[in-house]
């Protein structure tokens, strides 16, 4: 598709700002901004501009204002619900925050790291590991994913269950907001209870009520001790109730509880370089245990010890391994990373990112598996993901021989069995990936008439223009 002409004065007045070397126009410069991972949705744009400082997107900010000139902030673009992709065959310019890509400030007494929003996350790890410090989130994108995307699709990852999602590990925000007007907000106050909370407005809003530049951020101290277990599982029922018994016994000191199907671990091992099996049994589910303490080794590996063993005193522990060493441990993690790039090889997938309340995970994947299997007989369900915070990576290879496009086209028709259910349970459609273009539609079929309101009521007041990041979350009613 030809990609919509702004005038060359505007376009001008654009590259301006940043310098021709900072705005991307032919199709080979803009073709990786175009387009998310999944392959799903691809965009087109006449101009990606990628500012270096703050300044440069406060001006761009209002010039785009003056114009109505169409706006999408992207960091990594790790995203799974193209929120940071621009509309197809729309005049949408894209704005890229990767120079941006400073950490301003560690403060390792006060727990806080202040940083760029275009800054990547495990840079942001490392520089707290540098001064002793932890920054708890972790995701399987983190060597590519900016902490404006994570803030802005309020991530969650694998260590929510003992630290929270990015909400929770955010004290302040600096925002351009759609008029190019800056709000500082970077406030490094963990109590502060002055008018209304601003900050959370803008986190979790996928773009829409302004550009993300700039964020405090929780540290926490170093832990001492940490282990991890991988235990085979005769069912989800078994893992649920172990996942019971290891929060009794270990308290805030589980950092990790991560559901795993047999069929998951086959696709790992059989396409992922590296990835072996840890166990010489098979079984049908799985549980990756990971605790840390703020005290010793000892400590963790008393804890883990005591979580397998009454496991299997319990019944519900059929096999168990404990990593030995850093490597086994990161050989764990990354198997259970690698199950969602693991089902590429494997044909089409159709892929949900839900959340139900914690006991209500067996009852939703036993009551989804019996549907989707009804709908598509032969397909071959993976579901994964974070037991401990309900999170559940519903995900359906095609049957082995199927069309690969025709099983794609059946994603609508699938999402709404999946997701009906899910609602059934009083669950989420979007867990953690956020909104986007995906599940716009759907989102305003599922709230309520003045839920959806009082998001446009919010979205006018910030953006009256409509220039923000425009048909996502909720759809357009201009540009």
């Amino acid at each position: 598709m030809t990609t919509p002409l702004l005038s060359p004065e505007l376009i001008a007045s654009f590259i301006e700002i940043v310098g021709s070397a900072n705005a991307l126009s032919s199709p080979a410069e803009t073709a990786p901004y175009l387009v998310e991972s999944r392959g799903l949705y691809h965009g087109t744009t006449p101009l990606v501009l990628r500012p270096g400082s703050v300044e440069e997107v406060s001006r761009i900010m209002r010039l785009a204002s003056q114009t109505r000139t169409a706006i999408v902030p992207q960091g990594g673009n790790t995203g799974h619900v193209a929120g940071q992709i621009p509309r197809e065959g729309k005049a949408d310019m894209v704005l890229s925050l990767e120079r941006l890509n400073r950490i301003r400030d560690i403060d390792p007494v006060g727990n806080i790291i202040v940083a760029d929003a275009g800054c990547i996350l495990a840079d942001i790890q490392k520089a707290a590991d540098d001064h002793g410090r932890l920054f708890p989130l972790s995701l399987g994108s983190e060597g590519s994913a900016r902490i404006g995307g994570n803030l802005s699709t309020n991530a969650g990852g694998t260590a929510v269950l003992a630290y929270g999602n990015m909400r929770q590990l955010c004290l302040g925000l600096e925002v351009v907001l759609p008029t190019g007007e800056i709000w500082d907000g970077l406030r490094r106050l963990k109590k502060d209870n002055t008018g209304y909370d601003l900050r959370d407005l803008f986190i979790g809003a996928e773009g829409t009520l302004g550009v993300i530049t700039g964020a405090v951020l929780k540290l926490l101290p170093k832990p001492l001790g940490h282990h991890v277990a991988f235990a085979g599982l005769g069912s989800v029922e078994d893992a649920l109730r172990l996942f019971d018994r290891a929060s009794s016994l270990c308290g805030p000191a589980l950092t990790g509880f991560e559901l795993m199907p047999r069929i998951g671990i086959e696709f790992t091992t059989r396409h992922i370089p590296g990835v072996r099996d840890p166990m010489p049994t098979v079984h049908p589910w799985y549980a990756l245990i990971d605790i840390s303490t703020s005290d010793s080794a000892e400590s963790a590996e008393r804890l883990v010890q005591g979580v397998l063993e009454a496991g299997v005193n319990d019944g519900l522990v059929e096999n168990a391994v404990i990593a030995t060493s850093e490597a086994q441990r990161k050989a764990l993690w990354h198997m259970r990373e690698s199950m969602s790039p693991a089902q590429k090889p494997e044909g089409g997938s159709i892929k949900h990112d839900v959340s139900v309340p914690v006991s209500s995970i067996p009852g939703f994947i036993a009551e989804a598996d019996a549907a989707v299997m009804k709908a598509i007989p032969g397909a071959r369900i993976c579901s994964f993901g974070h037991m401990g915070d309900g999170n559940i990576h519903y995900n359906i290879s095609q049957p082995v021989g199927a069309d690969k496009q025709a099983f794609l086209n059946r994603w609508r028709e699938i999402n709404a069995i999946v997701h009906g259910i899910v609602l059934r349970y009083r669950g989420s459609i979007s867990a953690e990936h956020g909104i986007g273009q995906l599940k716009r539609d759907e989102l305003a079929e599922i709230r309520p008439a003045i839920e959806i309101e009082l998001m446009q009521r919010i979205k006018h007041a910030f953006d009256p223009a409509g220039i923000m990041n425009p048909d996502k979350v909720l759809r357009s009613s201009s540009t």
